[in-house]
Parts: C-alpha cells; sequence; structure tokens
C-alpha cells in the first residue's frame, strides 16, 4: 500500500466531489479554500463508501469490501499507509476540524444496513438508521465549519436537520428503492394506511401510498422548520453552506408536492438554475449577526 501526497489528495477528492455531488457542490464552493477541500474530503470518503454498499458486480462481498473499508479507515486515522487517495485528505480533515472519528463509523453502520434489504418495523427504527446516514454526516459538517454547541442544542437541532434531508431522499427515490428491493417506510405506518407491496410497484401512485407520502411530507416540513434554529450557531462562513443545502432539498420537496406526489412516475429534481439561485440567496447570511440570520433562515424565502 502507498500513501499519496496530501495536496495530491486532496484534488482527487475535488475531482470527485464536482464530478459525483450534484446537489452538494453548489454549497462547497461558497466555502474558503481550506473549508471547501475539507468538505470535498468529506463528501469522497461518503461517497466511495456509499459505491462499496452498491457495487452489484458479480461475485462482489460487499459486506467483506465494507469490513475492508472500515479496516482501511482505521489505519489511515492511527497514520498508516493505505490505498484509497482520498484518506490523507480525509486525514487532514478530522484533524483540523476535531471530527470525532466514531461519526464517520457512524455512518458506516448506516450502510451496512443497507446491504440486505429490510423492514422497518415503526418510524423510531427509521430514524434511527436517518440518523446514522445523514445525521451523522451533518455533524461532521458543522465540525468543519464551526459551531456552537449551546449545551447540544446544536446538535439536536443538526438531526432534526439530518432526518429532513433522509426523508426527502426517501420520498424521492421511493420507486427506484423499491426496484433495489428496499421499502424505507415503517411496516407500522404502511399498516395504518392500507398500503400494500403491490401499490409500490405500480406505474402512479394510488389514494393509500399518497396519504402515506404526505404524512412523510408534512414530517419532513416539520423538521426543516426546527432545523432553521441551527443556523445562527453555526460559524458565519458556514451559514450559507447550510441555507443552500437545506434550500435545495426544500426545493426538492416543493417539487414532490408540486407533482402531487407521484413519485412513482419519475424522480423529482431541481433545476441547475433554481439550486444556483439558492445557493446566491443564501449568501448574506455570511456577513449578518445571529439573530438576523436566524430571522432569515427560512428556506421558503430562498427558494420562493
Amino acid at each position: 500500500m502507498t500513501t499519496v501526497a496530501l495536496a495530491e489528495s486532496h484534488r482527487f477528492c475535488g475531482e470527485v466531489s464536482r464530478r459525483e455531488a450534484r446537489n452538494f457542490y453548489h454549497a462547497f464552493r461558497l466555502l474558503p479554500a481550506d473549508r471547501r477541500r475539507s468538505m470535498c474530503a468529506l463528501y469522497a470518503f461518503m461517497r466511495r463508501s456509499d459505491d462499496l454498499a452498491d457495487d452489484d458486480a458479480p461475485g462482489v462481498d460487499k459486506a467483506r469490501a465494507l469490513a475492508e473499508w472500515r479496516a482501511e479507515l482505521d489505519a489511515a486515522l492511527e497514520g498508516r499507509a493505505t490505498s484509497w487517495p482520498g484518506f490523507p485528505a480525509l486525514v487532514d480533515t478530522v484533524r483540523r476540524a476535531s471530527i470525532p472519528p466514531a461519526l464517520l463509523h457512524e455512518v458506516l453502520d448506516g450502510v451496512e444496513m443497507d446491504l440486505t434489504p429490510r423492514r422497518f418495523a415503526d418510524f423510531d427504527e427509521l430514524a434511527g438508521y436517518c440518523r446514522r446516514v445523514a445525521s451523522a454526516v451533518g455533524l461532521c459538517c458543522i465540525h468543519i465549519w464551526g459551531y456552537e454547541s449551546d449545551n447540544g442544542r446544536v446538535e439536536r437541532l443538526a438531526d432534526r436537520c439530518g432526518l429532513a434531508l433522509q426523508l426527502t431522499n426517501i420520498l424521492r427515490d421511493v420507486a427506484e428503492d423499491r426496484r433495489n428491493g428496499r421499502v424505507y417506510f415503517p411496516q407500522a405506518d404502511l399498516d395504518r394506511f392500507g398500503v400494500a407491496d403491490a401499490d409500490l410497484d405500480a406505474p402512479h401512485v394510488g389514494p393509500a401510498l399518497r396519504r402515506l407520502l404526505e404524512e412523510y411530507a408534512a414530517r419532513a416540513y416539520r423538521c426543516y422548520d426546527d432545523a432553521a434554529a441551527l443556523v445562527p450557531l453555526v460559524a458565519p462562513v458556514g451559514r450559507p453552506v447550510l441555507l443552500t443545502i437545506k434550500g435545495i432539498y426544500r426545493a426538492l420537496l416543493d417539487e414532490i408536492v408540486r407533482r402531487d406526489y407521484d413519485v412513482l412516475a419519475g424522480r423529482a429534481s431541481v433545476s441547475k438554475r433554481r439550486k444556483v439561485l439558492i445557493a446566491l440567496r443564501s449568501l448574506p447570511s455570511r456577513w449578518l449577526g445571529p439573530g438576523v440570520a436566524a430571522a432569515g433562515a427560512r428556506e421558503r424565502d430562498l427558494v420562493s
């Protein structure tokens, strides 16, 4: 195994982010160069983790690949040589931002949960999954941006933000997830609304599934509203990034609602022009005081 130079590693992660990040890269560009490099290193690690879990090539043992990936992460954090060219940049990011390595392992725990299709019994189980695959990532991000904990309040709000983003992903990807054998809606809620597997396989959303989707969209909107209070607790340099990510995902949720929740007929998306507009409208938050930033942090203001 060999370890590439730090500058080369950061360039590698930047290329991965430019190529793959889509919704996120518009936000990364709002950061100063050093923190942008850190966000790209974090993203590249998450992207590689997801790719290992999604590798359906014949003969691939995904569980073993992820176990080896986890061991390689530990080796990199301990200063030992590794093969993935992004690890020097990731380790540099972890050290500069004081990111607890446990958060990276928590993300890998969530990725491993997707290896075997499963059903969640209730919303608490689903929320636990969302904390691993989304909220843990958000906690890594606020370490990079800088934040004021306020006796743990910022961590709780970051959890709400991660839940909002992941619920939006779940709503958008119902059809794709079903094709891959995954159903993220808890069995208790499927039963409560009378949604059968056949409803998830239909070409269009029927009445029972639409009612379920409406409830989940309402939950996501409440989480977005709660997470608005996170903005003034994040360092000014990070506020535009946070607002851009939340704004883009809330715009995606708005698009799902505009389509009357027919997520089975096609994948909802947000145009590049709208993403850029959301990013531009988030910029003033860097120079506003905490009170003004909190008052202006409603995502609907960013995407209207």
